[in-house]
């Protein structure tokens, strides 16, 4: 399995050559070629990159907008996400059901729903191939099966939105938003993740630049954790050490 992060840019106005286009990692192994997320920043852009899969976290625009006009390939993604996609001339729709490992085209995909949005809720993916499993989301405040998300991973890639303070905010009583680098690296240390990666960047993040990278990277260091900063372009091989 090899991971390139084709954009790294929250749902931010500010962007840099390192962090230009929405989120959206390329999943590829062996003829796989599965595009996690495609945002408004995709829009006519996404079909040049030939993805044979398309995989939705959630139905927010720079995670999904990009499939308005349709998509080259078949598309999967929960029910809620069908709510607002169900109206777009997407051929080729699939529902990927909460905790149902999937095989798409040989990775598998599992949704764990998480905490993030009331009215857009999210899923992150426990991405399995052969012996190396990730866990992946991108927009989150709270994992509810933490420890079943975590099981076994080699590599955790995470909500980029902020470093050490909370985005928080209480609609109808319940919290929406994301959880600090800071925090998501505690969550690694607490379950035995041993690295990290942190994609979806908010605006202090691609403002400080590598003085923001360096802070992730002592922030992973003093909890035991390889903690890194995403950038556009990057190609990863979790099941190799670092």
């Amino acid at each position: 399995m090899t991971l390139t992060f084709l954009g790294t840019r929250g749902n931010i106005d500010i962007r840099s050559r390192r962090h230009f286009r929405h989120t959206a990692t390329m999943v590829a192994h062996h003829r796989a070629r599965i595009m996690i997320d495609c945002g408004a920043d995709w829009l006519r852009a996404a079909a040049r990159l030939q993805p044979s899969a398309i995989v939705v976290t959630h139905a927010h625009p720079d995670h999904a907008d990009g499939l308005a006009r349709g998509a080259p390939c078949p598309v999967y993604a929960s029910e809620h996400a069908w709510e607002k996609m169900r109206r777009w001339p997407i051929r080729e729709a699939r529902v990927l059901r909460p905790r149902t490992p999937t095989k798409i085209q040989g990775v598998s995909f599992e949704a764990f729903p998480v905490e993030h949005s009331i009215g857009t809720p999210a899923v992150g993916y426990r991405v399995a191939c052969g012996r190396v499993t990730i866990f992946y989301v991108p927009d989150v405040l709270a994992i509810p099966d933490l420890d079943e998300a975590f099981a076994g991973i080699a590599l955790y890639v995470g909500d980029g939105a902020t470093p050490v303070r909370p985005i928080v905010r209480r609609r109808d009583g319940v919290a929406i938003g994301h959880a600090s680098v800071a925090t998501q690296i505690e969550w690694c240390a607490s379950e035995g993740v041993p690295r990290a990666i942190f994609t979806h960047c908010g605006t202090a993040v691609v403002r400080g630049g590598r003085s923001v990278e360096d802070r992730v990277e002592r922030l992973g260091l003093a909890h035991g954790v390889a903690a890194e900063v995403a950038w556009d372009g990057r190609r990863v091989n979790p099941g190799r050490r670092w």
